[in-house]
């Protein structure tokens, strides 16, 4: 019941990439799989920060530059991960952004839903054939309890081009990312080997609430020490997704706490939107419409 990072097995053998993983819950994630001995590659926008961290944390560590915003980019870090990695054993899809002004990618979508979403699509489908011949292979999507909030998969203007809620279009991702996760896992089921699993956060003090509304940043920096908790716990049901052999695919992780807001990781429920099968499917469809990414299942 009180799993911690005491509780991660030996990662000796595996190869681990995280999304994200130059700072935050990131950062913590590949922390503690690179102490356990995985070798880990730190998928990050800025390369200088991500050697920053890829020092702090020692080990087997390298930095691979990512940038989920371009497909272009995506693409390319794809290419160069494959080369360098006949196996993966594991994929974090980590990294985010949340409550900017409306802003797009460069390939026009919608900067929470391109990036929280398609950009971690793109490259779980071009990586993906490097995890399914791996026994016990994991492909672990961060939601957040965001996807409950204001949050449907808006066919009619995904991007937000007719008026657009930062709340509204960051809950509309995270859920997202959860659909793509059960409708990946149905997918991986007649393979039977790796498996889609999803985890969120709880209340983490990192620095992803940085575009916050003013107001909404006082509110959380005055209820900061009473309703959050760190990084390195906002990690552990992403750790415990990715590493614990009792996890079975499709289920998702987060804080046991009151509310899910803190406390040790424990299997949750999503919103009864997130099962929806049919906008599931849909969801699918359009995405590898928008990026062009076929998956190999």
């Amino acid at each position: 019941m009180n799993w911690s990072e005491r509780d991660v097995p030996d990662q000796r053998g595996r190869v681990a990439l995280v999304t994200g993983a130059n700072t935050g819950l990131g950062y913590e994630t590949a922390r503690v799989l690179a102490q356990r001995g995985a070798s880990v590659v730190l998928a990050v926008r800025d390369i200088e920060k991500g050697k920053q961290a890829a020092a702090r944390m020692g080990g087997d560590v390298t930095v691979q530059p990512l940038d989920l915003s371009s497909l272009d980019s995506v693409r390319a870090a794809a290419a160069e991960v494959r080369g360098r990695h006949p196996r993966i054993d594991l994929l974090v899809n980590n990294a985010g952004v949340m409550y900017p002004p409306r802003r797009t990618t460069s390939d026009g979508f919608e900067l929470q839903f391109g990036t929280n979403h398609l950009g971690h699509f793109a490259l779980t489908g071009l990586l993906l054939d490097r995890l399914l011949p791996v026994p016990g292979s994991r492909v672990v999507t961060v939601s957040s309890m965001g996807h409950r909030i204001q949050a449907a998969i808006h066919f009619d203007d995904l991007h937000w081009e007719e008026s657009y809620s930062r709340v509204g279009a960051y809950g509309q991702s995270k859920l997202a990312n959860l659909m793509f996760t059960y409708e990946l896992q149905r997918r991986l089921a007649a393979h039977g080997g790796t498996v889609a699993l999803a985890a969120h956060p709880g209340v983490a003090r990192t620095e992803l609430a940085r575009n916050s509304p003013a107001a909404l940043r006082t509110v959380i920096t005055w209820l900061a020490p009473l309703m959050t908790q760190e990084a390195a716990a906002g990690a552990l049901p992403t750790l415990r997704a990715a590493t614990d052999p009792a996890v079975l695919g499709g289920q998702y992780y987060g804080p046991g706490g009151r509310g899910e807001v803190t406390g040790h990781p424990r299997l949750v429920t999503s919103s009864p939107a997130s099962y929806d099968l049919e906008v599931q499917r849909r969801l699918w469809a359009v995405s590898e419409e928008l990026t062009g990414v076929e998956f190999p299942v």
